[in-house]
């Protein structure tokens, strides 16, 4: 019975994180087909596509910036919508782009006394505003969930670390299952 039972969970290791990010893939192309519904399975994807590509381009365009702008600024001084729409831009922001924030992996010392450490990424190094001196902003994402913390750490409890962004994240979200 206990080797069955281990069967079993074998199978659920193979079959389940294959079928829930295909169902998740589905999903995400049947909202975009639906999006643009016009008769011809993945039109809607190719359309959403196009469309993105071209506000990108306009987006670049010196013409079209101040318009931007413009809009951006409307929206912070819309209370609640301001706030939603700037936490949404930062976390874009933080991932896509030029101003991506999680590129500086680092393995934090978590106090003197102790030998434990933390992974994380420093998101900011300079802190004139709060009049902060030598600490750093680290930010700690959560373990299978999109969540963190931020801590403002010891410069001198930093260690760099010379790898992917990619890899160090994954590791931290994937609870340390993944290789490093």
């Amino acid at each position: 019975m206990r080797r069955i039972f281990g069967y079993f969970l074998n199978g659920l290791l193979i079959i389940a994180p294959f079928t829930i990010t295909v169902w998740i893939v589905v999903a995400i192309i049947d909202w975009l087909n639906d999006m643009f519904d016009l008769g011809y399975p993945g039109l809607g994807i190719l359309i959403m596509l196009v469309l993105l590509t071209l506000v990108g381009w306009l987006g670049s365009s010196f013409l079209v910036k101040p318009f931007i702008i413009l809009t951006e600024r409307i929206f912070h001084k819309v209370p609640l919508v301001g706030i939603v729409y700037s936490s949404i831009r930062d976390l874009f922001d933080a991932f896509v782009g030029d101003n991506q924030k999680f590129n500086k992996p680092v393995m934090v010392k978590m106090s003197e006394e102790s030998e434990n450490f933390k992974l994380g990424f420093v998101t900011q190094d300079v802190f004139e505003s709060l009049q902060i001196e030598d600490k750093v902003a680290v930010y700690f994402p959560h373990s299978y969930n999109f969540s963190g913390e931020l801590f403002l750490v010891p410069l001198r409890n930093i260690t760099y670390l010379d790898m992917p962004s990619s890899d160090v994240m994954k590791f931290i979200v994937s609870g340390g299952v993944s290789k490093l």
